[in-house]
């Protein structure tokens, strides 16, 4: 754990390289160690968990029945007697019974700020009238010329998609929109465009598109051509203190679900104000390894902070770039096109020599970095830019840039994986939650899509990556998706993808760790690495697969400190 000093010098770092006035940090950050730092009793272990199966992912020792706590790590592992020696007056002595422990699940790809969970209107509900009663009270409540925007839609978990008129009669006065869950596309009503200057004689911009329906706008937009309702109308605001209590929200649910570590990938300065003053309340229950974007990684580079700073807590990640759609809402590019759309082939987001500029600036100035490339006419064009850079100028140490989501492969595109080093993070809930979904991909393309079963024949460390909100974070929900290939109707998507509970529980674990570079740290039950673990109501080896997701989460503990118990 950091001393004050250590952590106040990382602080005024971060903030020097945001722009913040450095001489304001302190108390505007409330410095002080948090609860879970201040360095424990020298005498003993703080904890020790015995009589449990604890599957510990290490090769040395895969299980063990009791393991030791000590200044937040792993001090031993081993057998229940054995543990039981090393225990004193101050040791917290958790018997787990029986029940099964395991490393702290890591999510490798999510956006987990909270603040919508916090202010906004939830419209991830059963019907499209549900939908616009809640836009409608929320309209109610909201000043004159203020946006109403609904977050966590999905359209194929209501009755239909919501469209413009379905928002003009929920919200005819003010601009309104409902944000997709998976991030790139939208609905927006009729006052919405009005104050864009959007029409149906509007051409669709590069990387975007609206959509049409008998020569009317639907409402719904998508990818880039969002862009043109950034600056109209007015929004709430978000305040610095609303983004803190986001993070100590959405830590306190991830933990709850047994999340120890979470990879944000794709921030601004904001969010990791956010984080940072979360962190220094001794409010962020999980670790971060926090992807930055846009301006905030130009200011951090060139104040000399590249991936890896930080620490156990709070630690920079990859730049990360979006190059083209969506699978879940079906705008990502691919080579082709979606059934039922002949002329659909997705929407590229960046061109070939945007990525191979973004990944040189990268590459060359000693930064990871990330990409969001879905479809498999998008991974080509990264790896073609990776394979360049480590071509031109190789490094020491391969820096196992990353390839966020990378949803569709074959068995070429796989080889260049490999070969690369590169981290592919595909969705690992996704074939379960959002099955009605793969009707428009094809069993065919089903074969070759979250392919974790073809990742690791080849070799290589797949990661796992929620990409919550767009998908849910839950890791037993992640088990039971990538072990069945079944979706919450039971249907089978790709049946050849499947894998086995323990390479499942490796990948939420081990390759979690290894896609940060911090599989010293963290990802084992090993003597040395973070203490973060944990405590399962039943044994996933042993119960129907189909069940997975039910497994309960009885303790989550981060850093040696349960972060989460359940009653």
């Amino acid at each position: 754990m950091p001393t004050r000093r250590e952590f106040l010098e990382s602080s005024v770092a971060f903030a020097a390289a945001l722009g913040i006035d450095v001489e304001e940090l302190a108390p505007g950050l409330r410095i002080r160690p948090p609860e879970r730092q201040r360095r424990p009793s020298d005498h003993g272990p703080e904890m020790v968990v015995i009589n449990a199966r604890v599957y510990t992912m290490a090769d040395a020792l895969p299980r063990a029945q009791a393991f030791a706590v000590k200044n937040g790590r792993f001090l031993a592992v081993g057998s229940t007697s054995d543990i039981r020696n090393l225990v004193t007056r101050g040791t917290e002595v958790i018997d787990a019974a029986g029940l099964t422990v395991v490393p702290g699940f890591i999510d490798a790809h999510c956006h987990p700020s909270g603040v919508n969970e916090l202010i906004g209107v939830n419209v991830n509900l059963s019907t499209v009238e549900e939908v616009k009663a809640a836009l409608r009270k929320k309209a109610a409540t909201t000043p004159p010329g203020y946006w109403v925007t609904g977050y966590m839609y999905d359209d194929t978990k209501l009755d239909r998609p919501v469209t413009r008129r379905d928002l003009d009669e929920a919200v005819p006065d003010h601009p309104a929109m409902v944000a997709h869950r998976g991030g790139h596309t939208a609905v927006y009503n009729s006052k919405a465009f009005e104050l864009a200057g959007v029409t149906a004689e509007t051409p669709d911009p590069p990387g975007g598109k609206f959509y049409r329906e008998n020569g009317e706008l639907t409402g719904k937009v998508a990818e880039r051509a969002r862009a043109v309702f950034n600056n109209v109308g007015k929004r709430e605001e978000i305040t610095r203190d609303t983004r803190r209590a986001g993070i100590k929200f959405i830590s306190e649910q991830m933990t709850k679900a047994g999340l120890t570590s979470v990879h944000q990938t794709g921030g601004n300065d904001e969010s990791l104000i956010a984080l940072q003053d979360a962190y220094a309340a001794g409010e962020m229950r999980f670790r971060m390894y926090f992807f930055p974007r846009g301006e905030t990684y130009q200011r951090l580079k060139a104040a000399g902070v590249r991936t890896g700073f930080g620490d156990e807590w709070l630690r920079i990640g990859p730049v990360k770039y979006t190059a083209d759609g969506s699978a879940s809402e079906r705008t990502m590019r691919m080579s082709t096109p979606y059934v039922g759309r002949p002329n659909d082939y997705g929407i590229l987001t960046m061109t070939q020599e945007e990525i191979h500029e973004a990944v040189e600036d990268a590459h060359r100035n000693d930064w990871r970095i990330g990409i969001h490339a879905n479809g498999d006419v998008t991974i080509d064009m990264v790896l073609n830019a990776y394979e360049r850079v480590l071509h031109l100028w190789p490094k020491e140490i391969n820096p196992r840039h990353r390839i966020e989501h990378c949803s569709l492969v074959n068995p070429d595109l796989l080889r260049r994986i490999k070969a690369t080093g590169a981290i592919p993070t595909p969705f690992y809930t996704y074939v379960y939650y959002h099955g009605d979904k793969w009707a428009e991909y094809g069993e065919e393309k089903m074969r070759w899509m979250f392919a974790h079963r073809s990742f690791l024949d080849y070799g290589i460390p797949v990661a796992p990556a929620s990409d919550y909100m767009p998908g849910p974070y839950e890791p037993m929900m992640a088990l039971q998706s990538m072990v069945t290939r079944r979706d919450f109707r039971g249907r089978e998507w790709g049946p050849n993808q499947r894998i086995t509970v323990e390479e499942a529980l490796r990948i939420c674990t081990v390759n979690g760790a290894y896609a940060s570079f911090e599989e010293h740290l963290k990802g084992s039950i090993t003597p040395g690495k973070l203490a973060d673990f944990v405590i399962l109501g039943r044994d996933p080896h042993e119960v129907d697969p189909l069940t997975l997701k039910d497994i309960p989460i009885v303790r989550t503990v981060v850093g040696g400190k349960t972060m989460y118990r359940a009653d």
